[in-house]
């Protein structure tokens, strides 16, 4: 196991083999990678550990640099292990570049039917085991996704959990895909008229961009679409503390100056790929929707829920607005079906997310009756109108979980646990001690 220093910290590589179905442990095997964090000069004390499971679907853990962010907190008490979930980061990898070695189409989709938070969950239990011992319990620290993952793991292996800290993270327990974008377009709506209030003159840019991109074909450095749908798409941005203003830097690059014919720059675009691709987490969007199946709640497939629930909102549609004359309005963490055609790093992985969005009877993640009968104690961050997580759904899931305290607040938005240097990971750890 490799060992290196940091500023403050001793970090250690961990390497763990784990069946690729838990239903067939003597089956095929894959390998999932971990990063233990501890304070510097503390290597040798019996810390309690500090799992943190990261937002996605897939994405990789954090890669700090000494105490930085929420660590620094982290480290007065853990000794923190940040997991790279299957088939993200250094663990076994899952993209366009692997995924044709597993078969066909309808076997990839079949791999990656194992990649959800029942499957992570089940890894991290064979890595608590080897870590700590098969009676050692660790704490869990959920971001987004993650805090998904925990309510997996506080429904399916509460006994290996001492206690559990979620941030913006706490899901609908019984809302289908369509349930969670039906709620999300409004949401999405009030974060991109609030962004128009404060940037005013940023709506003319948007409707004289989604025109350029209706008159001619747009390449992005990498060789994408920019179609005006996967522009509409920047709108994912506006769910972070500084996504506003980093919309509006980005929107005032748009243009050449001082040429004849109108063109987007190329620093604007370069910027654009680097919101829109994938390259770097494609089972984000071959997973996103996914994420919502639970065969007790609908045995239905998911069915690309975010572009049929987006008829219901016809107020997105970028050519009503132009012709209309209103503001163009941006969409959020939604994946669409043209996605698969647009950039380059889904393109050859689109019959197999077409699969997955038609598959149907997926397992179910959560198990409300046991979560009603918790004995883990629990403190949770809701972010007042998240855009990614649904606070009516995060509440309602709240009530149903013995023992969970939730802190609602406004002075954050959906990256609080990241930008606020410790402050939110601290307040629950108090509110979990009884000290807040």
């Amino acid at each position: 196991m490799p060992t290196y220093r940091q500023p403050g910290t001793v970090i250690t590589d961990h390497r763990f083999h784990v069946p690729l179905d838990h239903a067939d442990p003597a089956g095929e095997r894959i390998e999932v990678y971990a990063r233990e964090v501890v304070a510097a000069g503390r290597e040798r004390d019996p810390l309690p550990w500090l799992l943190f499971l990261q937002g996605g679907p897939g994405g990789r853990s954090p890669r700090p640099v000494g105490r930085d962010s929420w660590l620094d907190r982290a480290l007065n008490d853990y000794r923190v292990l940040l997991l790279d979930q299957r088939g993200t980061g250094r663990s076994t990898p899952a993209g366009r570049q692997t995924l044709p070695g597993r078969g066909d189409a309808a076997a990839q989709a079949e791999y990656l039917a194992h990649f959800r938070a029942d499957s992570i969950v089940r890894d991290c239990e064979l890595i608590r085991r080897e870590l700590l011992g098969e009676d050692g319990r660790w704490s869990l620290l959920g971001q987004s996704y993650g805090g998904f993952c925990t309510l997996t793991y506080l429904s399916y292996a509460p006994g290996g959990v001492r206690e559990a800290f979620v941030t913006g993270g706490l899901p609908g327990l019984r809302s289908t895909a369509q349930d969670v974008y039906r709620a999300a377009y409004p949401r999405v709506r009030r974060k991109v008229e609030a962004h128009y209030a404060r940037y005013p003159e940023d709506v003319e840019t948007v409707r004289a961009i989604v025109r350029h991109l209706r008159e001619r074909e747009v390449r992005l450095p990498g060789g994408g679409l920019l179609s005006a749908e996967a522009f509409q798409a920047l709108g994912i941005t506006l769910g972070t503390g500084n996504g506003s203003h980093t919309l509006h830097y980005l929107l005032e690059d748009a243009f050449v100056a001082g040429v004849s014919e109108r063109q987007l720059s190329d620093p604007f675009l370069a910027e654009v790929q680097s919101h829109l691709s994938y390259a770097g987490r494609p089972l984000y969007a071959l997973l996103h929707e996914s994420i919502y199946g639970q065969r007790s709640v609908t045995p239905q497939a998911t069915g690309w829920a975010a572009e049929a629930v987006r008829a219901e909102f016809p107020q997105f549609d970028v050519d009503g607005a132009l012709a209309e004359d209103r503001p163009v309005l941006l969409t959020g963490e939604m994946i669409y079906p043209w996605m698969f055609a647009t950039d380059p790093a889904l393109a050859p992985l689109r019959e197999v997310a077409d699969l997955l969005a038609r598959r149907e009877e997926w397992p179910d993640l959560y198990d409300p009756r046991q979560l009603a009968r918790n004995e883990v104690p629990v403190a949770a961050a809701v972010y007042h109108d998240d855009m990614y997580v649904d606070t009516e759904d995060s509440l309602a899931t709240a009530r149903s979980v013995r023992g969970l305290r939730p802190w609602i607040t406004n002075e954050y938005e959906h990256d609080g646990l990241r930008v606020s240097d410790g402050r939110v990971l601290d307040r629950l750890i108090r509110m979990v001690r009884d000290e807040a």
